[in-house]
């Protein structure tokens, strides 16, 4: 379940500002940032920019509208950057899964990579690969457990290479979701021919006029 504000204030309170430290949120994109084919570079970008100057490392995780976001680093400067991040506007329902002292890092290397978890865009080798986040797909990590959440982060640490994709086939899937929501699977081709049957109507009086 997510930590309430008081239980990550007192988290942070009981530990030095140079103690290593490890946040683990989770968050939905905004409509219109799920329909920005550039957000994910921008995002990617900014952070690798970022971290490097801080001394932050960690993973960014996508799928099915939401982000899972590990950041580890020195308390003070994980603390500054969950402030800058929970006041984007690009995303919402920003909840945190974990907050905790580290001995070490998990992703030391990883320099905040992008894991794209949208399995019906995987090529066939990453499919192999990521065979194991099946019970974790369609991703929907809001009220993950933190043993849950821990177990997730120990799997995409064993990735050879992460998944990933092009930006622009999330843009096509938020599309295909926002269909999905408006109606159901069943409810399509009604729809579809009920489309086709205005375009027929004012074809015919356009061509009487």
């Amino acid at each position: 379940m997510p930590l309430a504000y008081a239980d990550r204030t007192k988290i942070l309170e009981e530990l030095d500002d140079s103690a290593l430290f490890q946040l683990v949120y989770v968050s939905s994109l905004t409509l219109r940032s799920r329909l920005s084919a550039s957000i994910f570079e921008e995002v990617e970008s900014h952070a690798r920019d970022y971290n490097q100057q801080h001394g932050i490392t960690g993973t960014l995780c996508y799928g099915n509208g939401h982000f899972l976001q590990c950041i580890e680093g020195k308390k003070q400067n994980v603390f500054t950057l969950q402030q800058r991040i929970f006041a984007d506007n690009r995303h919402k329902n920003v909840e945190v899964l974990l907050l905790q002292p580290i001995n070490q890092r998990s992703f030391a290397d990883w320099r905040m990579r992008l894991l794209f978890l949208e399995r019906w865009l995987w090529s066939p080798a990453t499919k192999q690969q990521a065979a194991q986040l099946s019970p974790y797909l369609p991703f929907a990590p809001h009220g993950w457990s933190p043993d849950c959440t821990a177990q997730f982060l120990q799997l995409i640490k064993t990735f050879d290479s992460p998944p990933h994709i092009k930006a622009a086939g999330i843009t096509y899937n938020a599309l295909g979701n926002m269909f999905r929501h408006i109606a159901a699977p069943h409810q399509a081709f009604l729809i579809v021919q009920g489309f086709l049957s205005v375009l027929l109507v004012v074809a015919l009086i356009l061509l009487y006029l």
